[in-house]
């Protein structure tokens, strides 16, 4: 069976644009208002969305990602709980992949096979684990393969042709390229280095490539969107939500950022 996600990049295809894919933080700053910005963001102009599972000692995040993981523990975020924000979207937006993104630890205490089965009846198409490369993803492969849950595999500007094909042979879904050495909301990639690099992941992959990590703003967007299938923002959309007073401010703010996005890819 199809799944949405490869319904999704095929239909791009054929409008020829990239996939948005906008990032939020589960429970952040509490749950109803993740749901209420969750729920505007498909209207807005997201293709895909992207909900973060937050996770209290993260490698790979900033200080904005780092904050907002923070403020959703303290609101009682727990893994059941972004699974039922999964399903409360689902109700309503039944076409818009949702993937999930975390790291492996409160995936592991919450059981392998559990974790995968739940998240697909809730109603989530992939998940991105930092922190599981494929030389440790054998708890998790079985229950993958058997639920249809996407495993979508960040790869490095470091990552060598040594390494891309084992990155590229255990992913599926996408692939997200990280378009920076560092963490999230670092500086901005450069768009020539950034054509070459995903011009030359794509020899390793027939995967759409989604790119994320560094990218603020809708001209940045449209700059990646020129090599890439997907565009991936993150910070300076949680950072938005994080400076306003109220849910219906942070919504409005959300969607505002997210249509300015959208009108820069086309």
């Amino acid at each position: 069976m199809t799944s949405r996600i490869e319904k999704t990049f095929a239909r791009l295809r054929a409008e020829k644009r990239a996939a948005l894919i906008p990032f939020v933080m589960g429970y952040d700053p509490d749950a109803k208002t993740s749901a209420a910005v969750l729920d505007a963001l498909p209207e807005a102009g997201a293709d895909i969305v992207e909900i973060g599972m937050p996770f209290s000692d993260p490698v790979a995040d900033g200080p904005v990602i780092q904050a907002a993981g923070l403020r959703a523990l303290k609101a009682g975020a727990t893994v059941s709980g972004i699974l039922e924000l999964v399903r409360e979207f689902r109700k309503k937006h039944a076409n818009t992949p949702v993937i999930l993104m975390g790291y492996f630890n409160p995936v592991y205490r919450y059981g392998c096979e559990r974790f995968c089965q739940d998240a697909v009846a809730a109603g989530a198409d992939g998940i991105i684990l930092v922190d599981l490369p494929p030389e440790e993803e054998q708890e998790m492969r079985p229950h993958l393969e058997a639920t249809g849950l996407k495993l979508i595999r960040l790869v490095a500007p470091t990552s060598g042709d040594d390494r891309l094909p084992l990155l590229a042979k255990s992913a599926s879904g996408f692939i997200y390229y990280i378009s920076i050495t560092g963490i999230t909301g670092a500086q901005a990639a450069d768009a020539l280095e950034l054509k070459t690099k995903v011009d030359h992941l794509r020899k390793f992959t027939a995967l759409p490539v989604a790119v994320g990590f560094g990218i603020k703003t809708p001209r940045q967007a449209a700059q990646a969107a020129s090599c890439a299938d997907a565009v991936v923002v993150g910070s300076a959309l949680v950072d938005a939500v994080a400076h306003q007073k109220d849910r219906a401010h942070a919504v409005k703010a959300a969607s505002a950022f997210v249509r300015e996005l959208a009108e820069a890819l086309g």
